[in-house]
């Protein structure tokens, strides 16, 4: 009995179960999960990476336009102030070429005017004209250039051209000028090429001296040598000779100078430059004076250039000696005489001129009425024929 009731108590228990056959929780829904979720943040990464470098070339791109864009701009400043330019050239060359068209407009005016007055004119018309501008030439050269030979010689001419008109009228200009050309013969010619020429043959030869030519130290040693060596010879004595030999090896160690005179010092080479530029300056200048006709600063050259000679340059040189020769004898030329008036026998020329051209035109238009009363006449006196 006891048996069976444990054999039913062990009927009665549960049925056991193996470890195996546990039930386990399924994962892979979240592997899953997270496997799209990684490959969601891959593909987002890629697409805002992709973005980025696509901002950088919009970026690059818009760089590069505003560069072009200021390029273009700059070229379009550049080509506006271009044509700015070119505008006023040929604005100011329009200008220009109107100026020059209204000059030869009135220059052919002016010579039409001429050329109607020149079939009116008479030979004694053309030889006046001629003399009016020998005398202007004369003038001219008188004045300007002070050309008394070429005034001269332009009136002289004048008055052979007015010799030939049959004019009555040209005789007080004649005569006005047979006095201005003996005014001209009394004035004394300058030869200012000459002069000029003289003057830069002056300034070429102080710039060849050398430095001997300047003032140099008087030397009074050498005749003290000499007659202590003279001495010597005459002495015939061993002890006199030993004398004269100590006494004139002592003179060899000590030089006596008698300063009776004042020495000028050596010049330094700085010196010496200085004084060639400066006496050819005062050359330079004194050529200028000539040719211009100023005679006292021509005199105060040539006295620069003398003292200066005088003070820096030694006199025995011969060609010191020749260039103050020179200098004192082109001192002594009037460079600018007294010049005399010539203008008074054009003005009485052209007065002459102007005469004959009022008498000529009141005539023009009187001898053609009487051109036409005349041809009338002639006229009438055929028909009664």
């Amino acid at each position: 009995m006891p048996v069976t009731e444990s054999n039913d108590q062990n009927h009665q228990l549960p049925a056991t179960v193996s470890a195996n056959g546990e039930s386990r929780p399924r994962t892979w829904p979240l592997w899953l999960a997270c496997l799209i979720l990684l490959a969601g943040l891959i593909a987002i990464g890629l697409w805002s990476w992709q973005q980025w470098q696509a901002q950088q070339q919009i970026r690059q791109s818009l760089d590069h336009v505003t560069q072009m864009n200021n390029q273009l701009g700059q070229r379009l400043d550049q080509s506006s102030s271009s044509r700015a330019d070119r505008l006023e050239s040929l604005e100011t060359t329009l200008r220009e070429q109107q100026q020059t068209l209204s000059e030869q407009q009135r220059q052919i005016d002016h010579t039409a005017s001429e050329l109607l007055d020149a079939g009116n004119r008479t030979r004694t018309d053309w030889l006046l004209a001629e003399a009016e501008y020998l005398m202007r030439i004369a003038n001219q050269r008188l004045m300007i250039e002070k050309d008394i030979r070429g005034a001269l010689a332009a009136l002289k001419s004048a008055d052979d051209v007015l010799r030939e008109t049959d004019d009555i009228g040209v005789y007080p200009v004649r005569e006005q000028l047979a006095q201005e050309i003996l005014a001209l013969r009394s004035v004394t010619d300058v030869d200012r090429t000459g002069l000029y020429l003289q003057l830069e043959a002056a300034r070429e030869t102080v710039s060849q001296l050398s430095g001997q030519a300047m003032t140099e130290a008087p030397d009074f040693t050498g005749d003290e040598q000499d007659s202590g060596t003279a001495d010597t010879g005459e002495e015939s004595s061993a002890l006199s000779r030993a004398w004269e030999r100590t006494k004139s090896s002592l003179d060899n160690v000590v030089s006596i100078r008698r300063l009776d005179e004042p020495v000028k010092p050596l010049l330094s080479p700085d010196q010496s430059a200085w004084a060639r530029l400066n006496l050819q300056l005062m050359l330079e200048q004194a050529a200028l004076a000539v040719l211009r006709g100023h005679e006292n600063l021509y005199q105060q050259a040539l006295d620069k250039a003398l003292a200066s000679l005088d003070t820096w340059y030694d006199d025995s040189n011969s060609r010191i000696a020749a260039l103050n020769n020179t200098l004192t004898e082109l001192k002594d030329r009037d460079i600018n005489p007294e010049l005399p008036d010539i203008s008074r026998s054009l003005t009485l020329l052209k007065g002459r001129i102007a005469g004959r051209h009022a008498n000529n035109e009141a005539p023009m238009n009187g001898d053609s009425d009487d051109a036409g009363d005349s041809q009338d006449k002639s006229g009438s006196e055929g028909d009664a024929s």
